[in-house]
């Protein structure tokens, strides 16, 4: 089988949501006998050796990041990734393709009006899109959290664009989307075909540590107006309550949180950690807290945690759409926060607890699963 993928950004190094997503789908397809053609948008992020490992070819586009495609009627995010060249390399087969978020969605416009050379072959032209979020929803809460008037402004202005722009996805084959909560918004938009399939990532087994940890974890990028919130939110009202050690770890964190950070004795912040020191902190702490204001898409710091450490503390936007709700302590506000988190850090975790993740991890948010899944569905369409 030949798949075209074509990513809103180059996924490697797989260092962020989105990217992983990517990046470990096409490894897993690549391992299942898969041959991917690879298109990537480029911008801020250079070319990657190491996709060349499992693609028959990767190609670069850049992407046009310039004003004028945000004075547009699409979305910004769609007008800046209008490529003819990519767009005829398409038209040279027929192979079926796989758009990685609404982002590429101006291909589906396209390949949807010409006619290809292949159109006597097969009248239709299989194209399927990854949906990583109900995106007009996510631009909404971003704005809602945003400080900085004018990102504020092209935030609001761009979801509405998106709310507008999104009836497009009803000129897919199918919709893959990453919780039943999406996906019951994308039935109810009218799409042709979607299918629940969770975000791919980088584990395979479970590597959590029985026992106890001394301290809780908070991590996240940490440039991230919503993430730096949820930090603020942590630091006053639950962990300057408490007489637990906390560790706040992530990317490019800003003065604000240096100096809110020092004014506790027990909170540590750590900046920029490699991945293996971050894997090791995740696995060392008793207790992981995650807490968003976003109830859409699908969290992979969770599933990273829920495979690599010991207890969870999330609020319910966590888990949204999931499956993964029984393997975490819910609690929405600072008071439960505080309640679940004193009895979590006294609480050994256990072989039981292990056993449990490995049951409802395994049956839904396995990559091999993922893979079989996108390829049944690819064989299923092509004969259809």
């Amino acid at each position: 089988m030949h798949l075209h993928i074509v990513s809103f950004n180059v996924p490697y190094p797989a260092d962020y949501g989105g990217v992983i997503d990517v990046f470990y789908r096409i490894k897993t397809l690549y391992e299942a006998g898969v041959k991917v053609h690879l298109h990537c948008y480029t911008y801020g992020r250079a070319v990657a050796l190491e996709l060349e490992r499992y693609c028959v070819e990767v190609n670069y586009y850049k992407r046009e990041t310039t004003l004028k495609h945000a004075l547009q009627r699409r979305p910004y995010i769609v007008d800046s990734r209008c490529s003819n060249e990519l767009l005829e390399r398409l038209m040279d087969d027929n192979y079926p393709i796989l758009l990685e978020g609404i982002h590429c969605c101006w291909l589906l416009e396209q390949l949807r009006q010409k006619r290809t050379p292949f159109a006597d072959e097969q009248k239709h032209r299989i194209i399927m899109v990854r949906a990583h979020n109900v995106e007009h929803e996510y631009y909404q809460r971003l704005a809602a959290v945003e400080k900085r008037f004018l990102r504020r402004c092209y935030l609001k202005n761009d979801a509405r664009k998106l709310q507008r722009y999104e009836p497009i996805l009803q000129e897919a084959d199918a919709v893959l989307a990453v919780t039943e909560a999406d996906a019951e918004h994308f039935r109810q938009l009218g799409c042709k075909q979607v299918l629940l399939m969770p975000s791919s990532h980088h584990h395979n087994t479970l590597q959590c540590k029985i026992g106890k940890g001394d301290y809780a974890l908070y991590q996240a990028d940490l440039s991230v107006a919503e993430n730096i919130a949820a930090v603020k939110f942590l630091i006053t009202h639950v962990f300057a309550k408490t007489p637990y050690r906390f560790v706040i770890a992530g990317r490019n964190p800003g003065k604000a949180l240096y100096q809110m950070a020092s004014k506790y004795e027990r909170v540590t912040l750590v900046a920029n950690p490699t991945d293996e020191y971050m894997d090791r902190m995740i696995a060392d702490a008793q207790v992981n807290i995650m807490v968003t204001q976003q109830p859409t898409g699908l969290k992979l710091k969770l599933l990273h945690a829920l495979y690599c450490g010991r207890h969870c503390l999330v609020n319910q936007h966590m888990v949204a759409g999931t499956k993964l709700g029984p393997l975490c302590s819910i609690a929405d506000d600072a008071d439960h926060l505080i309640e679940q988190l004193k009895k979590l850090m006294t609480t050994d975790f256990t072989e039981q607890d292990i056993s449990k993740r490995r049951q409802i991890l395994a049956n839904s948010y396995s990559n091999e699963n993922n893979a079989r899944k996108l390829i049944d569905l690819v064989t299923h369409l092509t004969h259809n």
